[in-house]
């Protein structure tokens, strides 16, 4: 569990970083560094909000019933799916207009006179991005046959640490990252994880009766699997951590993962390489830094 939550946490923490460079640096040039501390108030606001949501995910439900936790983990499973399918088609296409919009809603903000306005902004602009990285990594290690909470653990934290520093050099201008390029295959890996996690939520709801079709298995390669002293079992345990790789799936998750996957993946493609097409030269998203 630590290589994709790492990553996960990589990109959502990448983008924060980015958006609270962007209100940083327009706060500065506009000489309004009165207002940062009203910022860092929002920023810390934003970063609570997922520790709370993990909290009421990690404890809450084991007051429920066996039905009630499936209900419960499947819905929120497809949420996280549709939340982070949303993502990463709005930073496709808002990427090179993110920073004039933020600076834009800054300027309305200050405009009111006390700047606490510029809290708002800070909570909304990064509490999305902690609201998706909650619900993502909570459905990645529930449907993960492995949980290692060190491993998930140390994965999250690294990948946030690693965001930091990175926006914090974006910001000062020390690297210039193709963003465009990271945006673009992480993007893809999302979309592989989301197909995973579409799936697996299904087959919860199908367990909960919510859904037809629970016992109606696809295929059955389990034995395949063997025991943990089994090669086959760590490459199949490192697929099931990364991409929810099922051995034994029902025919309605095999059937809503290639309802998810085939559509939204093949409009990713369409989409990541229209610019090329029309002969963009600079990469999408290259104008999200900071400084630019």
């Amino acid at each position: 569990m630590f290589l994709p939550n790492l990553l996960i946490s990589l990109r959502e923490g990448l983008e924060a970083s980015l958006v609270v460079g962007i209100l940083v640096a327009y706060l500065v040039k506009s000489g309004r560094r009165d207002v940062l501390p009203k910022l860092w108030i929002g920023v810390g606001v934003a970063a609570m909000i997922p520790l709370a949501i993990g909290a009421v995910l990690t404890w809450g439900p084991k007051t429920l019933t066996f039905q009630a936790q499936e209900i419960l983990g499947g819905s929120l499973s497809l949420v996280a799916v549709a939340l982070t399918t949303t993502m990463i088609f709005w930073m496709s296409k808002n990427a090179r207009s993110m920073k004039g919009q933020l600076e834009n809603e800054m300027d309305k903000a200050l405009g009111r006179g006390n700047g606490w306005g510029v809290v708002a902004i800070a909570v909304l602009a990064v509490g999305r991005e902690g609201i998706e990285t909650a619900l993502i990594i909570w459905a990645t290690v529930k449907s993960s046959i492995e949980n290692n909470v060190y491993a998930t653990t140390a994965g999250i934290v690294v990948g946030f640490l690693v965001a930091i520093v990175l926006g914090l050099l974006i910001y000062r201008g020390a690297i210039r990252l193709n963003l465009g390029v990271f945006f673009t295959w992480t993007g893809a890996f999302l979309i592989f994880v989301a197909a995973g996690i579409t799936a697996y939520g299904i087959g919860d709801l199908q367990e909960a009766s919510v859904i037809p079709g629970w016992g109606h298995f696809a295929w059955d390669y389990s034995p395949l699997v063997g025991s943990a002293a089994s090669p086959v079992y760590w490459i199949y345990t490192v697929a099931n951590a990364m991409f929810q790789v099922n051995a034994q799936p029902t025919v309605g998750q095999v059937i809503a993962w290639l309802v998810y996957f085939v559509p939204v993946a093949t409009l990713f493609v369409l989409r990541t390489r229209a610019p090329r097409r029309a002969g963009v030269a600079r990469p999408a998203g290259d104008e999200v830094a900071p400084g630019a």
